[in-house]
């Protein structure tokens, strides 16, 4: 509001600027409703759960090429081992989980580090793990950090709402999966999320 009242009077050069920051935090206002929204339907599991068989390697693909301009500014090294896996689940949500993890992975990662991507099936479940090569966390930063809100790097704020992980967690919860994490300060993070097959 305050950029749209100074650009009535700014001139040309600064009208440009003010209508950037506008349109970076609308596009944050608007994430942040569509995240409420969703987590607020899904914790109320009134959104559409219908389940289709399809190939979750072939998503775990798709959801790191929507994801291609953010991890190739940062020149990240990718390293990827995508079995074959067939997966029945709600495919709209669970593409959800995985441009959530991805991206964190990438938020959290140095420039020039590691984003590792694995997919494996153990004891009729899929597992995959997205791994970085980041800062890492604390043990008190993990205890918080599927909580609505959270956003556990100050220096991150600005690029999200501290609502992708509880969401992320609500949506693997109720495909009848789990979510966990393991962290070392210096040493990155490492999500796996495990979802059974039958």
């Amino acid at each position: 509001e305050g950029y749209a009242m100074l650009m009535q009077d700014a001139d040309p050069a600064h009208q440009k600027e003010y209508a950037e920051k506008i349109l970076y935090s609308t596009r944050r206002l608007g994430d942040l409703v569509n995240n409420i929204l969703l987590l607020s339907k899904v914790e109320n599991q009134t959104i559409p759960t219908e389940k289709t068989p399809y190939r979750l390697d072939e998503q775990l693909r798709h959801a790191l090429l929507l994801l291609e301009r953010k991890w190739t500014e940062k020149e990240l090294e990718l390293d990827l081992d995508l079995a074959p896996v067939t997966y029945t689940g709600n495919e709209s949500l669970m593409l959800h989980v995985w441009t959530n993890l991805i991206d964190n992975a990438i938020k959290f990662n140095e420039k020039g580090g590691l984003l590792r991507l694995s997919l494996t099936e153990e004891n009729n479940c899929a597992l995959i793990k997205v791994a970085d090569s980041g800062a890492g966390m604390t043990e008190e930063e993990i205890s918080h950090i599927f909580d609505r809100f959270n956003q556990a790097d100050g220096s991150h704020r600005s690029e999200g709402n501290g609502l992708g992980l509880a969401l992320t967690q609500r949506i693997v919860s109720l495909s009848g999966g789990e979510i966990s994490v393991e962290s070392t300060p210096g040493h990155g993070s490492c999500f796996t999320v495990s979802l059974p097959e039958s």
